[in-house]
């Protein structure tokens, strides 16, 4: 279990870091206080979106990390995410805000993947910046996102290090040139399109169900919501030993079981429901049959109280109760609860009043998981922290039974059963593509035009790659095909090596490029260039014999061709001389290079049967969109 904890911290942990900007007339070695002082203004300044967040494995939270290896004293924070990449982005939109709340601090943020801001921008970043020289540059500062330039080799900026700057560094020239490392506004758009919507967007990814489910779970989970997370894990990560114990029930009984509402995130919903379990017999949790209205209620309360079940057999019913007390026995809970009356958490509550504890508890928990030091040994397992709460929290199941009646409805859960159209427009939607209206769509690609795929082919070809992989066009008429008649007869001088053996000195190049306004020089190269004709007037002779005898075969026969009927092209007739040398009177039959292009792709794609594959691929990251094959549908 050790190890599977090492591992997913590997995988799904994201890291943010808060500095201070250097300020003459502050204090940046020893600012502990300072620091604290500020995790306390941000977690209180954020607490009313922070508090009812429900998080899939670890909430925001903030705490001092000390100087250490050239990086200054500064607020870090690191949070597992899980599979829910939606509490990576929302840590995001905070950072953000921090940073414009707080103008003097400076913020930096990282996942396993390494600059995940980049990559989300990827397509709008500036040809220089790669992974290699992307350390310490990406900052975010007064709620806009920085990167620092590189200084081009032909001009020298005193402030801008020619290698990647260190954070002392970063940090100097984000001070004294704030406006000069702005990222441009395609970059911040990438940015800000991925995190718009908060902190609305928060509703959206929430999901409510209803769920049969003993009442001490209905009681704990309406004074801790966020636990739903923790049980919905501890069911879905689950092992052979972990079911041991609820092979017999001993702290949620299922003669207790009530109907209740329960608010889960989309992801955790997502996670109960697509598992397929079958509780053991022993248990008591039996299921009615599919057909029973409330079958899934009770299958979603059977996984949840497995899950709470699995988290209370891992700690010991007699832990300390030193770990009760945590939360008041801290020396920052006074500061931090005062902080929240003045910013007026609590609504004007009456102190005491059973609306003011609901608030407290809240706080109270907010404040251990968000602010003291989530390592501490003291700090309670959830498991724990459910036992605390049975052994304090008086409820009545008679009471519980009577709220069945008033539970507000469920929400509907067909986004689980997306259609391919749908899930292609939410694919498109999170890459920040427009996507049409399905009716024009449909129009747009019954009326697709196949010489679009030949033309965006052929535009593709001609960009130049590199080791590190072809760029695609964004849009094929963006990319005109060009065809430099000297370069390609330097290629070819290369290759065939006909040049006279007077010119094949080094020396003799160089003194030759300095000679190139004499008359010799200028004879010779009209000499040269006659040469390179007449030996590519040679090589075409001999492609054109090499079509013939190829014609014939089993593979000439497999292209479709023309007859060259058409009169031949003003180019085809400046180099008439070359192409009927060694042709003969002999008519042969061309291939059709942009019809066989097209058939083969077409012939790839039907078979591809609408799955992804590799001509739809390449298609559309050209922007071309093919129809569905009607006659595939059809044959089925």
């Amino acid at each position: 279990m050790e190890g599977k904890g090492r591992l997913a911290m590997v995988e799904d942990a994201v890291e943010y870091h808060l500095f201070l900007i250097p300020d003459e007339a502050r204090d940046t070695d020893g600012h502990r206080e300072s620091l604290q002082k500020y995790i306390e203004q941000i977690m209180t300044q954020f607490a009313p979106i922070l508090v009812p967040y429900i998080w899939q494995n670890q909430p925001f939270n903030l705490k001092y990390k000390p100087a250490k290896g050239g990086v200054p004293a500064h607020m870090y924070g690191m949070t597992k995410f899980g599979d829910n990449i939606e509490d990576e982005w929302f840590i995001v939109y905070i950072i953000k805000q921090i940073t414009k709340t707080f103008p003097e601090l400076v913020a930096r943020i990282e996942d396993n993947d390494g600059e995940f801001l980049l990559i989300e921008a990827a397509d709008f970043l500036p040809k220089w910046l790669d992974p290699d020289n992307s350390a310490n540059r990406v900052f975010f500062h007064r709620g806009e996102l920085c990167i620092i330039p590189v200084p081009r080799k032909s001009e020298r900026i005193p402030w801008l290090p020619t290698t990647p700057p260190t954070i002392q560094q970063a940090l100097s020239i984000i001070s004294a040139h704030p406006e000069a490392i702005l990222a441009s506004e395609s970059v911040q758009a990438a940015v800000d399109r991925r995190i718009s919507g908060y902190p609305e967007k928060i509703g959206a990814s929430l999901h409510r169900a209803h769920c049969f489910l003993p009442a001490g779970i209905v009681a704990v989970l309406k004074q801790r919501p966020r636990l739903v997370s923790a049980a919905v894990q501890a069911f879905y990560l689950r092992d052979p030993i972990d079911l041991r114990a609820c092979r017999v029930f001993k702290t949620f009984l299922p003669e207790t079981r009530i109907m209740a509402s329960v608010t889960f995130t989309k992801c955790l919903y997502a996670q109960l429901v697509q598992q397929k379990f079958v509780p053991d017999r022993r248990s008591g949790y039996g299921l009615p049959p599919p057909s029973h209205p409330r079958y899934r209620a009770h299958e979603l309360g059977m996984k949840l109280a497995h899950g709470f079940e699995i988290l209370c057999s891992k700690c010991s019913p007699h832990f300390s109760d030193s770990r009760k007390s945590l939360v008041t026995a801290s020396p920052l809970w006074a500061s931090f609860l005062e902080s929240l009356r003045r910013n007026d958490y609590f609504k004007g509550l009456m102190e005491g009043s059973a609306q003011y504890q609901e608030r407290l508890e809240m706080a109270k928990n907010y404040f251990q998981l968000s602010i003291h030091r989530p390592e501490s040994s003291l700090a309670m397992s959830p498991g724990e922290e459910i036992l605390t709460l049975l052994e304090t929290l008086p409820f009545d199941i008679a009471e519980l039974k009577t709220e069945e009646a008033d539970l507000p409805p469920e929400d509907d859960d067909q986004w689980l059963d997306l259609s391919p159209d749908q899930l292609d427009q939410l694919l498109q939607d999170a890459a920040g593509r427009k996507v049409s209206q399905p009716g024009p769509q449909k129009e747009e690609q019954q009326n697709c035009d196949v010489g679009q795929v030949s033309d965006s082919m052929k535009a593709f070809i001609s960009k130049v790659s590199t080791h590190k992989g072809a760029e695609l066009p964004r849009d094929p008429s963006e990319a005109p095909i060009t065809f430099d008649a000297d370069s390609f007869l330097n290629y070819f001088d290369k290759i065939l090596g006909t040049k006279p053996q007077e010119s094949d000195s080094d020396d003799q190049d160089e003194d030759d490029l300095e000679c190139l306004d004499s008359d010799d020089d200028l004879g010779l190269e009209a000499q040269e260039s006659e040469s390179l004709k007449g030996a590519l007037g040679s090589l075409k002779s001999y492609m054109a014999q090499m079509d013939q005898e190829l014609a014939h075969t089993c593979m000439g026969k497999s292209f479709s061709t023309r007859k060259q009927l058409d009169p031949p092209s003003q180019t085809a007739n400046d180099n008439s001389d070359e192409e009927d040398s060694g042709a003969g009177d002999c008519t042969v039959e061309a291939v059709d290079v942009d019809l066989n292009l097209v058939s083969n792709i077409l012939e790839s794609y039907s078979s591809q049967a609408g799955l992804a594959g590799p001509a739809s691929n390449l298609l559309h990251s050209m922007g071309v969109r093919l129809p569905d094959n009607a006659d595939h549908h059809s044959s089925q």
